[in-house]
């Protein structure tokens, strides 16, 4: 259960486990106070005369009360029996911090015992633990951030590809939320005067001719349609793609991948239907993570655990962003092959036909024609670079990630302009058939509100545990 902004929270702030540095976060109206029972400035300032934005070196020390046997802080020496670690101290006063609170960070050694510590005297002192992204969320609630600037917080954390991270940053900035701030403030402008018109339908007003108000409703759809647009490519550039690689047994997927991913990952004979389960393994591909998915060969078999295996392969099929064909170059189309390649023809796919290093014998089937086809040896290493461009242009449109527009990435936004667009879509149908102003100003706002839950301007309880419950408890 959330607090109030009035509780001080802490929380330790840099991941579990042992490091140079340990990072324990406070933030609220007792920062100073809390934070003060377990910080002796080395200056023997007291700590709630500290200057803001300022590091001091200080030690820290267990109260007197957390250690009985302990003679009290000696200040005129700077010791302690209670002695804990020294530590770097930073106050931040509000607004001038991420939560736009008082916050105080004390950065100690990354010894787990002397976190837990400080966080304990700390609870002890009048502060709470915080929930996971409870910092991020005062950021929200007191405006220092906007909903998309917060959910992009949490994608610069979970960034895996420099793309993903250069957008996530854009999103930081506020790009998301300029445009979307400057669609939805066009729309309220026409509800504002449509609701004027209908308050006032008996009066001489012209408040917003109609053509005018088809101008701007049009305008607002085309900037969600623009944006909407750009979400199945976003959605990868920052999550990664799933690349599922199939084909009949040994015709060398398992061989392909090690050589994609430089390693051997998977295992390799010249039996038939040696990889029986799924294998997935992540690579960076130019600066966009792509998951490569190697399965069970397909082929109609007797064998339960090798049927299982052909059953993932086809559940990753449906699930993948693109599938990697593979051929064995060296004998002709079988059954199986051309049923594959019908099976893709209407999604995203790559064909590669391997062994190029031994005789041909597809180059030139017909079956192959309409297939973005390419000639490789796994064995060798000859055609992977080109496939591997291959897969990303198949991916992300060439410069795609490069562009100066805004680039959509997270689901929920995606949802959200989906709605806008086709209550902004019903407006116009609405305005043109001369429907009357109540019918109109139903879309509009359903529009205005849509675009309002990307930033948080209209928003709920639930919509913000639901976010913020992805962070990390220090975050």
């Amino acid at each position: 259960m959330w607090g109030g902004l009035e509780d001080t929270i802490c929380a330790i702030a840099t991941p579990a486990g042992e490091g140079g540095i340990g990072i324990v976060r406070l933030s609220g109206p007792q920062s100073l106070v809390v934070a003060s029972r377990v910080v002796r400035l080395r200056s023997n300032r007291p700590l709630t005369s500290a200057s803001s934005h300022r590091l001091y070196l200080a030690d820290l020390v267990m109260p007197a009360s957390d250690t009985p046997s302990a003679p009290a802080l000696d200040h005129d020496r700077g010791q302690a029996a209670g002695l804990l670690d020294e530590a770097l101290v930073v106050y931040m006063k509000a607004p001038r911090s991420f939560t736009a609170e008082d916050v105080v960070e004390i950065q100690s050694h990354g010894g787990a015992l002397v976190l837990e510590l400080i966080c304990r005297v700390c609870v002890e002192s009048g502060a709470r633990m915080a929930e996971p992204g409870e910092f991020t969320r005062r950021a929200f609630l007191n405006g220092r951030l906007d909903l998309s600037q917060a959910e992009a917080v949490l994608d610069t954390i979970r960034a895996t590809s420099i793309t993903g991270l250069h957008l996530a940053q854009r999103h930081l900035r506020g790009e998301l939320a300029r445009e979307v701030d400057q669609a939805r403030a066009a729309l309220l402008t026409v509800l504002a005067h449509v609701e004027a018109g209908i308050d006032f339908v008996d009066e001489d007003i012209a408040f917003l001719q109609r053509d005018e108000l088809v101008r701007i409703v049009r305008g607002a759809h085309a900037v969600v349609q623009k944006l909407e647009a750009t979400a199945q490519e976003g959605r990868i550039l920052r999550e990664g793609a799933r690349v599922v690689i199939l084909g009949r047994p040994n015709v060398g997927k398992s061989s392909l991948l090690n050589r994609l991913l430089r390693e051997e990952r998977a295992i390799v004979t010249a039996i038939a239907g040696t990889t029986r389960d799924v294998i997935e393994e992540a690579i960076d591909l130019h600066g966009v993570m792509i998951r490569l998915i190697d399965t069970a060969g397909l082929r109609d078999t007797n064998d339960l655990v090798e049927q299982e295996g052909v059953k993932r392969a086809r559940a990753a099929q449906t699930d993948a962003d693109l599938v990697l064909v593979v051929l064995d170059g060296t004998v002709p189309l079988t059954s199986d092959d051309r049923d594959l390649l019908q099976s893709v023809r209407n999604r995203k796919h790559v064909v590669v036909l391997n062994k190029a290093d031994l005789a041909q014998t597809l180059g030139t089937e017909a079956t192959l024609v309409g297939h973005p086809t390419y000639l490789i040896s796994a064995k060798t290493g000859l055609g992977v670079e080109t496939v591997k461009s291959a897969l990303r242009a198949q991916l992300v449109s060439g410069g795609f990630e490069a562009a100066e527009g805004v680039t959509v990435t997270n689901v929920r936004h995606h949802d959200a302009l989906r709605r806008a667009r086709e209550s902004l879509h019903q407006a116009l149908e609405s305005v043109q058939d001369g429907m009357a102003g109540e019918l109109v100003s139903i879309d509009v706002r359903a529009a205005a509100d849509a675009l309002g839950e990307i930033t948080g301007a209209i928003t709920t309880d639930e919509i913000l545990a639901q976010i913020f419950s992805e962070f990390c408890i220090g975050k």
